[in-house]
């Protein structure tokens, strides 16, 4: 699940920016991102597992001050809920750019709603698992194309080396920056990895394979995205607007066929990610309120029918849907901080962990990373207020 949510359209999209317009410069983003990935939802999966319990009830019982618990969970409901809304329209923007790919643009104004329809039927009637299975293939199949694409480049490893380890911040960048945090350190993961673990393993002793497995998804994850920018840089244009621009990238694979490619494995990435989205919200809310619905509980529906609707809607809007997915990726990257922060304070409870709370250099490294990341926030909301 984590390791899918990288390669997103937003993911495609921002890493595809990122190397037209700043080559491999930003690579040490798209590394820190994926370290501070790796630490989040390890933290995450632990406590999912040491508890038994989601982070949104665990919020609820630990915190005794009835004031700053609801002031709390406020903010998170609303931090969840407002970023998976705007995740909705770059997720749906996502996958109006595959079918522009592959349709064409005469019809464009109707494509977010067929997906929109297709998302709600999906989701309304709940046998959306065998589709997203073949929609994850898809978008499977289009990440190992990006690895071989970034191979026939013929980039240069020197360049990829400084450009991992040499933090550069070209004139422009910031946006971009915070866009690639934000596509990668995705908050509503955190609250539905500690949800899902416990489905999955159900005692401390299966907290070591855990670990193995997060590790492992967050950094093939990361490759993958890597792998985006390296292709992108061979894309002989300073704008990408539409998928055929992003497509480029690819045909030193698929030559022609390019665009086909592309707008396939855009489709599937938006498709899956328009289904998640809305549930991961439905979910924080239904933990939020205590409702114990299941998927066909009516307040439950409403509240992915708000969040799906909302999505499609704004894209009715005359901005292209390029910057709808990159203004979600920096959305989510100003939110991001609030969860960390609440995160990281709930595995230093021994109370709640015990022996596996947090150690001092998981302490260091976390704190590091929230100050990384707000500092970056901070700096892209005066760039907003000032560009």
């Amino acid at each position: 699940m984590v390791a899918a949510a990288f390669i997103g359209p937003g993911t495609i999209t921002v890493c595809t920016i990122a190397g037209v317009k700043f080559g491999y410069t930003l690579l040490w983003a798209m590394l820190l991102s994926a370290v501070a990935t790796m630490v989040l939802q390890e933290m995450a999966a632990r406590l999912g597992i040491v508890t038994q319990k989601g982070l949104t009830v665990l919020l609820k019982t630990q915190i005794s001050n009835r004031l700053v618990r609801t002031l709390v969970l406020g903010i998170i409901l609303a931090a969840i809920v407002i970023g998976n809304t705007a995740y909705e329209a770059g997720n749906i923007s996502g996958a109006t750019l595959g079918l522009e790919a592959l349709f064409g643009s005469a019809n464009l104004p109707y494509y977010p709603w067929v997906i929109g329809v297709l998302a709600f039927v999906l989701l309304f009637i709940g046998s959306y698992k065998v589709l997203e299975k073949t929609f994850v293939a898809l978008v499977g199949l289009m990440s190992l194309s990006f690895v071989i694409t970034a191979i026939l480049t013929n980039a240069s490893i020197s360049e990829i080396l400084r450009g991992l380890i040499t933090p550069e911040m070209p004139s422009g960048s910031l946006l971009t920056i915070v866009a690639l945090i934000g596509t990668t350190v995705v908050p509503y993961n955190l609250f539905l990895h500690a949800s899902l673990v416990r489905e999955k393993w159900s005692s401390v002793s299966h907290l070591p394979r855990a670990q193995k497995d997060t590790l492992f998804s967050v950094m093939l994850g990361g490759f993958v995205s890597m792998a985006v920018i390296i292709a992108a840089t061979a894309i002989p244009k300073d704008e990408i607007t539409n998928a055929l621009d992003m497509a480029r990238s690819l045909e030193p694979l698929y030559g022609n066929a390019a665009s086909l490619f592309m707008g396939i494995g855009l489709f599937a990435a938006g498709i899956t990610s328009a289904i998640t989205a809305p549930l991961a919200a439905a979910y924080v809310v239904n933990n939020c309120f205590g409702w114990n619905a299941n998927m066909k509980d009516l307040r439950f529906r409403l509240v992915w029918i708000a969040v799906l609707v909302i999505g499609a809607a704004s894209l009715s809007l005359q901005i292209r849907p390029v910057e709808i997915i990159q203004f979600a990726q920096v959305a989510n990257g100003l939110l991001l901080p609030l969860i960390a922060a609440i995160l990281l304070w709930m595995v230093n409870r021994k109370d709640l962990l015990g022996s596996h709370k947090n150690v001092i250099w998981q302490n260091i490294l976390s704190m590091v990373i929230i100050g990384l990341v707000f500092l970056l926030g901070i700096r892209s909301i005066f760039g907003l207020f000032t560009a």
